[in-house]
């Protein structure tokens, strides 16, 4: 993982494989887990399918809630990351492809 502070970007954390990109000067260890969790997502797809994934499932999301927030977080890939961006430990006992745990809609 290679951090780059990136200032004037809007979200607090973004991972572009093997980059994780972040708004503040001392990112939250929070937000640097949950990148990390996204950087092993990517590892584990491939980067083209991961962005194109991402970018389907979001659109499909957006149809279905009209709300851009709302959408982002029903991504199977951000509820994954936000479900466990504080347990540290998660990485180490994380089970490959387990974001398709997360299709099911709440």
């Amino acid at each position: 993982m290679i951090l780059i502070r990136v200032p004037f970007m809007r979200p607090d954390g973004m991972a572009l494989f093997p980059f994780v990109l972040v708004k503040a000067r001392q990112p939250t260890a929070r937000i640097i887990h949950h990148e990390q969790i996204h950087l092993r997502q990517q590892i584990e797809m491939g980067l083209l399918p991961f962005y194109v994934w991402y970018i389907t499932e979001y659109l499909v999301r957006l149809a279905q809630y009209r709300n851009h927030d709302r959408a982002y977080r029903n991504i199977c890939f951000e509820r994954e990351a936000y479900h466990f961006d504080e347990a540290f430990g998660y990485l180490s006992t994380r089970r490959t492809w387990a974001f398709l745990g997360f299709l099911r809609q709440k």
